[in-house]
């Protein structure tokens, strides 16, 4: 048989050429076989693939691969982010322009050329590593490839829109909403991290109007008292229980403010006097809606200070905190001022810290629905398990309706119009619409018959796009009957950071348009870390990057490594180069093992079994049985860790050193059925260890069974052994006989090939003696407790 002597990493580069030319993993929306679909997470167009995204994809594809093998008609599409602040991002920093100083439609054109001049960089590494998606062509069949900002996704993001609008669940409100200055625009809650930040804790001085006394409040955000609409302190307080009901005077603004008695107030902070402002936190926006106060906002959609802040006006935030205290110092209004740190709220995208300002956006309903979405995504099955208890924890803190509006350029936009007379229209769905420069659709308002028109100029929150993801790979917009049919996505794989954002925003807009769950599954995934556990940084220089992992390896130790490492669902993956390297002689040991393999006549069915081939059979079958089992719940690490136990212990160890001299039969010693059951044996156990294998390392395998079979492995069945044979012995006993021979020889500085004059082994083995005797050169076999005399 023609079989290198070696597996060369050159070789997957014929091997994904072919598959990517000829279409083999393409979906078929006519087939009968039951669909398996996969939601998958796209990624930024114009970031390269980090390490993180190989490993969670390459895990991807084995998932797709082994429901091909299992008979499902697998929709696995690849879908490209080109949308949102990370494109915007890229614009700013490529010609040096911020999007508030050109033309609209000038940033829109910069934002296409940076995705026209983004290479086909992240195509080619998901290729690169074997990853089987649909196709590697854009397109309006399933399983085509698909970008956000495309007319057809964007069409069908704008149809969720007015369908939910129509239902009731859309509303425009004026309220103060998280706030990004870098990104200039509001942020939902669940856009925003924490981060520990040094900063000033400062005491200053109100007086209280009643009594001219002076009461010191601690504050972190002095530039906000012109924001202050009362004055607090804690109703089990006896320090201030008779200021309750008086007024308090703020400091160089001189506004009175009222002082009361509330619980919000912490006893051990500060003074213990607390002043509540119109936007400082959220816990100050939820108090003015308690409280029915007016809010005051001081803060721009600048980032700046506005007219509200008197002498502060037109100072950056920080500037205007810095000048705060120097005029409270200057006035004499300050007690004190001390270094703190301080747990923050900052975008989760530019890492700015989020202010709270005053602003018309539009709203979707969703603390109507927490508990009808908590009890039905308990038809969701989440692996691993806990990983539900993330969605549960964000249902729970949901306390607003989610700000779907924002302020920027390239994303999909609002799709409304307004009348002069302020009447608004929908247009009808079917189509892309960009209401902020092409014409109302009708001629005439309905309403009240005006012909003037003004669109609509905010685009949506990314994630409203994001969102429709299922809904887009399952045409809910384009062929209904197709998704009738699949009824839900089967799989939603995602990290758990994204948990509160793509997985909930999903199922919460899903289940409003559908009246389902649209997800079976739930697939959460942690990080990939460097050796000592620590998470990658560009700026610690840790960052392991994929590409050069594909260049010194190629794909099969990568994958491999993936699959051996550990379960990434239940915990970080700590990466190396050592350990992939590792993999590698996995991939080796495989290689040799088949070559082996190949070099006998391949016997397709044994009338006679001998002890010895029984036993591998019945450890192989059980294994198949078991990787069968955690494969469908997405576990391909234990597996993956029993295979490679197998194939360098078990098998290659164990069982062919045994096996070789029946195989050979070179000096007529056994029967030719005894040499049959052996070829037999081998050439089974090499069929089934490769289709076990072939959804983690499918060049290899893919090659190997080629060469030996003349066939494509990955449309092979996966194995179904139904057969277990009575066997006198365990693996263990097989094990601890070679393992005392070879060290009885190795002690006395023998070769392997020496003679044992007498091998004491144990009763249960004396079907398998004569393959002992001649593995191991035995003159005399006895029986009774395991003993080596040489």
């Amino acid at each position: 048989m023609d079989m290198p002597s070696r597996w060369d990493k050159e070789m997957e580069k014929e091997i994904r050429q072919k598959w990517k030319l000829s279409g083999e993993y393409g979906f078929d929306a006519k087939s009968p076989k039951p669909t398996f679909s996969i939601d998958t997470p796209p990624p930024y167009v114009n970031t390269p693939v980090h390490i993180g995204h190989a490993a969670t994809y390459t895990l991807m594809d084995m998932f797709a691969r082994f429901r091909r093998m299992t008979g499902y008609n697998v929709l696995f599409p690849l879908g490209l982010d080109r949308n949102g602040l990370p494109i915007e991002m890229a614009a700013e920093k490529k010609f040096s322009k911020r999007m508030s100083d050109v033309p609209r439609e000038e940033f829109v054109r910069m934002c296409r050329q940076v995705l026209e001049e983004s290479s086909t960089e992240s195509m080619d590494s998901f290729l690169r590593l074997g990853i089987s998606f649909n196709s590697w062509e854009p397109g309006e069949k399933p399983g085509s490839v698909y970008f956000t900002d495309s007319y057809e996704y964007r069409a069908m993001t704008q149809e969720t829109f007015i369908e939910l609008w129509h239902m009731g669940y859309i509303y425009e409100d004026t309220r103060i909403n998280n706030y990004c200055p870098g990104c200039r625009t509001s942020i939902a809650d669940a856009e925003i991290d924490y981060k520990d930040m040094n900063t000033l804790f400062n005491e200053v001085k109100f007086r209280v109007k009643e009594t001219g006394e002076n009461i010191v409040i601690g504050t972190t955000r002095p530039e906000l008292i012109p924001s202050c609409g009362m004055v607090i302190f804690n109703p089990e307080d006896k320090r201030y229980a008779e200021l309750d009901g008086k007024t308090a005077i703020t400091p160089l603004f001189g506004k009175e403010v009222p002082l009361k008695a509330h619980p919000f107030a912490d006893m051990g902070k500060g003074t213990g006097l607390a002043m509540m402002c119109s936007a400082g936190d959220q816990t100050d926006i939820r108090f003015f809606r308690e409280m029915h106060l007016e809010p005051v906002i001081s803060i721009g959609t600048d980032g700046r200070m506005n007219d509200n802040a008197g002498f502060l006006r037109s100072l950056k935030v920080e500037e205007a905190r810095t000048k705060m205290i120097e005029e409270l110092k200057k006035n004499g209004l300050l007690a004190s001022s001390k270094e703190v740190v301080h747990r923050t709220p900052i975008c989760e995208r530019s890492k700015h810290p989020v202010e709270f300002i005053e602003m018309k956006e539009f709203y979707m309903k969703q603390t109507e629905l927490k508990e009808t979405l908590r009890s039905a995504s308990d038809a969701i099955s989440f692996y691993s398990p806990k990983s539900r208890q993330i969605l549960l924890d964000w249902l729970d803190s949901v306390s607003i309706d989610w700000p779907i509006s924002r302020r920027r350029y390239y994303a999909t936009e609002i799709p409304l119009w307004y009348c002069s007379n302020g009447h608004v229209l929908v247009p009808e769905k079917g189509r892309y619409y960009t209401p902020w420069k092409e014409k109302c659709p009708v001629g005439r308002c309905p309403e009240c018959g005006s012909a003037d028109f003004r669109g609509e100029e905010r685009v949506f929150d990314t994630w409203f796009d994001s969102s429709s993801s299922p809904l887009y790979i399952l045409k809910w917009h384009s062929d209904r009957e197709f998704f009738n049919r699949q009824h839900s996505c089967t799989l939603r794989p995602q990290g758990k950071e994204i948990v509160r954002t793509w997985l909930y925003y999903t199922l919460l807009k899903s289940y409003v348009l559908t009246d389902r769950i649209i997800f079976d599954d739930v697939w959460i995934h942690h990080h990939i870390v460097d050796e000592a556990g620590k998470k990658m940084s560009k700026s610690v220089g840790n960052v392991i990057d994929p590409h050069k992992i594909l260049e010194k390896y190629g794909a099969e130790p990568f994958r491999l490594w993936c699959a051996t490492e550990g379960n990434i669902s239940e915990g970080d993956l700590k990466c190396s180069f050592e350990r992939i390297e590792g993999a590698s002689k996995t991939i080796t040991k495989l290689w040799n093992v088949c070559r082996f393999v190949s070099m006998f006549e391949r016997t397709e069915t044994a009338s006679h079994l001998e002890e010895l081939d029984k036993w591998i059979l019945n450890e192989l079958n059980l294994l198949a049985d078991f990787c069968r089992q955690r494969y469908e719940i997405y576990d391909f690490h234990e597996p993956a860790t029993r295979l490679k136990h197998f194939l360098w212990e078990t098998f290659a160890s164990h069982y062919i050193e045994l096996v070789k001299n029946r195989a050979y039969n070179q000096a007529g010693a056994f029967t030719r059925k005894q040499q049959e059951s052996a070829l037999y044996t081998l050439h089974y156990c090499v069929d089934v260890l490769l289709k076990l294998l072939a959804p983690i390392v499918p060049f290899v395998t893919y090659e190997l069974y080629l060469k030996m079979r003349g066939d494509d492995i990955h449309k092979e069945k996966f194995p179904e052994p139904n057969v277990l044979y009575e066997v006198p012995f365990s693996s263990k006993d097989v094990e601890e006989l070679n393992s005392a021979v070879w060290k009885a020889k190795k002690d006395a500085g023998l070769s392997l090939k020496a003679k044992v004059s007498r091998l004491v082994m144990p009763e249960n083995l004396k079907g398998v003696e004569k393959d002992i005797v001649y593995t191991h050169g035995v003159e005399r076999p006895d029986y009774g407790e395991l003993k080596v005399e040489l």
